[in-house]
């Protein structure tokens, strides 16, 4: 359901562009319902002409077999690939220190979840001030999941609008936050990427771990860890089946961020 409005100035801001990105989704979606439909509407169509041929086939004349694939359960939007801005970076303050809940709205293999996540913005305040802010401005709609790992480390690494790993909000940010000392990253961790021995170069990236994971520390130390999967785990676990393909990173079963919601 959309969210409801909230009661201050600044939440009937962030209601508003939360209504705006939900009616958009849903637009966006009876419109890939529609042309679904339309699809399988085809299809039969073809069908019962190829059924047709086939039955004056056996009396003696021929004619052309219907062919084509079968339509998909649903269809997944189109993954972004441009760069992006992500504005000015948020002071930690923005996070006010308090729990917040994100709903990652997903597509992958033209079937659409919900993965929820709860932001710790005491623990890590500049890591949620940030993905807050760049949830909110839109800046994860329809982006890709680009890199799935599948041993040893096993995580779902998601944020860039380019899809290549390399893309960033156009600003970047440090220390690490809430790292695990004993570098355990328990299934459902919602952590942030960041280039390797450099912890002053975080930016949008995030990863979700889908099974417990040992993750060495380097110079920089450990991973910003800001906040918990608390459902949807199972539909990250879903494209880790899949597996990857081969030679690369890439999943299978390809992922888009249709929309973040936070309150």
């Amino acid at each position: 359901m959309p969210p409801t409005v909230a009661a201050t100035k600044r939440e009937r801001e962030q209601a508003r562009k939360r209504q705006a990105k939900w009616d958009e989704r849903q637009a966006r979606t009876r419109e890939r319902r529609r042309r679904t439909w339309a699809i399988v509407a085809i299809l039969a169509i073809l069908a019962l002409v190829g059924g047709t041929a086939v039955v004056a086939g056996l009396g003696g004349a021929s004619g052309p077999a219907a062919s084509g694939t079968p339509a998909a359960a649903g269809d997944c939007p189109a993954a972004s690939t441009g760069a992006r801005s992500g504005g000015e970076l948020p002071d930690p303050s923005a996070a006010e220190g308090r729990t917040w809940t994100a709903t990652l709205d997903m597509c992958a293999g033209g079937t659409e979840s919900q993965v929820v996540m709860e932001l710790d913005g005491a623990a890590a305040p500049q890591a949620v001030a940030s993905f807050v802010s760049l949830a909110d401005g839109g800046y994860y709609d329809d982006t890709a999941c680009h890199r799935l790992t599948t041993s040893g480390i096993h995580v779902l690494q998601c944020g860039d609008p380019t899809g290549t790993g390399s893309g960033d909000p156009g600003y970047s940010y440090g220390p690490v936050e809430n790292a695990p000392a004993d570098n355990v990253y328990p299934a459902g961790t919602v952590a942030m990427a960041r280039a390797s021995g450099d912890g002053e170069s975080m930016g949008s990236q995030f990863f979700i771990v889908y099974q417990d994971s040992t993750i060495p520390s380097d110079a920089a130390g450990g991973y910003t860890v800001l906040g918990t999967v608390t459902s949807g785990l199972d539909a990250v676990q879903a494209v880790a089946d899949a597996g990857t393909v081969e030679g690369t990173e890439s999943p299978t079963s390809p992922v888009i961020i249709e929309g973040v919601e936070t309150q």
